[in-house]
């Protein structure tokens, strides 16, 4: 992961880069938001943004809109400054962090703004077959089309792939299809020359040129437009790319790697993909077995992430008992590991100090002891009444909660979770594993009955 510190901090800056590059992150230094800006367009690239809330942050927001850049920003100030919070919040920005900065904090940021995960924890055979053809593949320059369904692993395989190819020195540059709006997502790939559309004040590198040597992740490329997808074509097959406004092809030497969550097979028989783009990048194919197929590995899985979460919530780890891990293998987890992981999260959050007990172990999709469908799932959490920890009983949960009811248990994990993220209700609603419709009503439910005091959403508490 890429950090970009923007601005002098009053001298934190060298505790925040270092506690930065503790956690694995590459850290540069730039002294202002100008500075930020052309460092960005000469292709640089950063992951992530820390800007000093001193900066114009919202003028800096909106230049980066402007000019088509993706990069997600976080604020940060000297003290528990509120005012200037709310105001970097409202522009834009995705958290705050108060200084002195704060170790677990900024971990704990780091980790929900950039989902960075350093590798693959495993025990089934299945995934041992997959990772052994992966090791086998990952010294070429094969394109590599890595299929399965969302949560599964695909861009810890993409990661995988490229430290183990010859271009692990040079950088492994991701795009998310499905996240850039197709007016924006040119760009963002290809680049663009000044003037080349309204608010291009300057050039402006794109992906391809930022991942030259290196390997380039398209992930989820099935939600890209089938008339990008014809210059993504020609990029592959020429090996040279056109700036958008420009003249002059520029030509690349890069490793593509591409995700998806779809059959791409169906998706070009339905038009919706091109067939001869499908076979240029399909040279392998991996394809991540779901998790209700790999039932070994959830129990070392689980036993990562009770590592992880206890560590950046400044708990001792505790272990799964017996019963907690005959209910977490018996279940499908439609959603895999990133729905276990949610899970084992609010485990470690509302378990006794002691061990986590199959009562903390919270599945949101289970329905008479079965996975639910998804489409059921759906319909329920967006549900206005919605009971989003239906396994719950009396007396279980966090530790000194016998006696409460379970909407004093359910509501304590709410707040507890939201003032975790600093009052982003989308992440909390992520971590929670409910809807952030279910978490609006929940908190305006809280608020009417003047049991918690929710912030507005244009505020901190923004989704």
């Amino acid at each position: 992961m890429q950090l970009l510190i923007v601005g002098a901090l009053e001298g934190y800056i060298t505790t925040a880069g270092q506690i930065a590059m503790a956690r694995g992150a590459k850290v540069s230094h730039v002294e202002d938001g100008e500075a930020a800006l052309v460092a960005l367009r000469s292709g640089q690239g950063a992951d992530l943004l820390m800007v000093d809330v001193t900066n114009d942050i919202a003028k800096l927001i909106s230049a980066l809109k402007s000019e088509r850049i993706a990069v997600p920003v976080i604020a940060c100030g000297i003290g528990n400054d509120t005012k200037s919070a709310v105001a970097a919040i409202k522009a834009g920005a995705k958290e705050y962090i108060p200084l002195p900065p704060n170790a677990d904090l900024i971990a704990a940021i780091l980790e929900a703004v950039t989902a960075e995960t350093q590798g693959f924890v495993y025990a089934d055979p299945i995934m041992a077959q997959t990772l052994k053809l992966a090791e086998q593949i990952a010294p070429s320059d094969a394109s590599v089309l890595i299929l399965g369904e969302s949560g599964c692993g695909k861009e810890v395989m993409a990661q995988f792939l490229h430290r183990k190819s010859r271009r692990s020195r040079a950088k492994l540059v991701s795009v998310n299809c499905a996240a850039i709006p197709e007016n924006l997502l040119e760009s963002e790939l290809f680049g663009h020359e000044k003037g080349a559309f309204t608010g291009a004040v300057a050039r402006r590198i794109g992906k391809f040129e930022e991942a030259n040597g290196g390997t380039l992740l398209l992930d989820e490329i099935s939600e890209m437009d089938v008339r990008l997808q014809a210059k993504l074509l020609r990029a592959l097959q020429e090996r040279e790319i056109d700036r958008v406004g420009g003249t002059q092809p520029v030509k690349i030497d890069i490793r593509i790697l591409a995700t998806s969550n779809r059959e791409l097979g169906a998706e070009v028989r339905s038009g919706r993909f091109r067939e001869d783009l499908y076979y240029r990048l399909n040279v392998v194919s991996l394809i991540m077995p779901p998790l209700r197929d790999r039932r070994a590995d959830i129990q070392p899985i689980a036993e990562h992430f009770i590592e992880k979460y206890s560590q950046i919530n400044g708990f001792d780890p505790r272990p799964l008992t017996s019963e907690a891990l005959k209910k977490l293998q018996a279940y499908d987890w439609p959603g895999n590991v990133r729905e276990l992981e949610n899970t084992i999260h609010r485990a470690v959050l509302i378990a006794p100090p002691d061990s986590i007990s199959a009562e903390s172990i919270v599945l949101t999709g289970l329905f008479n002891g079965l996975g639910k469908n998804r489409e059921t799932e759906a319909a329920n959490n967006d549900s206005a009444t919605a009971t989003p920890f239906p396994t719950l009983t009396a007396g279980d949960g966090a530790s000194g909660s016998g006696g409460k009811t379970v909407a004093d248990v359910e509501r304590k994990l709410i707040i507890d979770t939201l003032e975790t993220c600093l009052g982003n209700r989308t992440r909390a609603a992520t971590i929670l594993g409910i809807s952030i419709r279910t978490l609006r009503n929940k908190l305006k439910q809280y608020n009417d009955d003047g049991l918690y005091t929710a912030p507005p959403e244009s505020g901190m508490g923004a989704a």
